[in-house]
């Protein structure tokens, strides 16, 4: 599993607003709107603003988002939408950070929480769970937990 390896010291989440107001954004569409989104292909604008965000390393990058550098330099340059799986992986991160900061009531807290090791997810961090749809329930799970008074 991915390590999510971050930078030293912390770098707030209101230094990058961008990815919480595109998530927001996305999270007003319903359920249908959503899916044409995922299908038509975000902007790739949403993974430059959660990799600056949660500071997310090169071989993390690739892993998480399930495109190579080249592919995403490429797209950027050409301002063409990404494929259907790393934007589906995109709207799935999205969802779950906006869960982590309902929970945590504050985008620095959540973005901490998604950054760093958890125990409860055999330590991982729960933003590297987030490459798969198993993964993201897990999280769900843990950040419900703490929700409803539990200790993750």
């Amino acid at each position: 599993m991915l390590a999510m390896k971050t930078n030293e010291g912390h770098r707030g989440a209101a230094q990058f607003p961008r990815f919480w107001a595109l998530a927001y954004d996305h999270a007003r569409l319903t359920e249908n709107e959503r899916l044409q989104q995922i299908r038509h292909g975000l902007s790739w604008t949403w993974v430059e603003s959660a990799r600056d965000t949660f500071r997310i390393n090169t071989s993390d990058f690739v892993a998480l988002f399930n495109i190579s550098l080249s592919t995403y330099e490429r797209k950027k340059k050409a301002d063409q939408p990404l494929d259907v799986v790393t934007s589906e992986r995109l709207d799935r991160l999205a969802a779950v950070a906006l869960l982590a900061e309902s929970v945590f009531e504050d985008k620095d807290a959540a973005t901490q929480w998604l950054e760093r090791p958890n125990e409860a997810l055999g330590g991982q961090t729960p933003l590297s769970l987030c490459d798969t749809e198993i993964g993201a329930n897990q999280v769900r799970r843990v950040l419900h937990a703490l929700e409803w008074g539990g200790v993750a």
